[in-house]
């Protein structure tokens, strides 16, 4: 008898992408702190904007790789 590949539930897909984009979230926050605490202790004031942004594309990056793992 040949088995059957086990494809994953939608339940289950659907649970896993609301967690990445939690996480999504969560990246950007504490990339927003970060910056924060950046620029009031080296008096850049530029330095929240930026820290920001490279959360973003990074919590981006994180949030698509996790959704080609889940599709394949």
């Amino acid at each position: 008898m040949m088995k059957k590949h086990s494809q994953k539930k939608p339940l289950h897909k659907a649970l896993q992408l609301s967690g990445a984009g939690l996480q999504m979230g969560l990246t950007i926050y504490l990339g927003f702190l970060l910056g924060k605490w950046l620029a009031t202790r080296f008096e850049i004031p530029f330095l929240t904007e930026i820290t920001t942004v490279i959360a973003i594309f990074l919590s981006m990056y994180s949030l698509i790789k996790q959704a080609h793992k889940i599709n394949d």
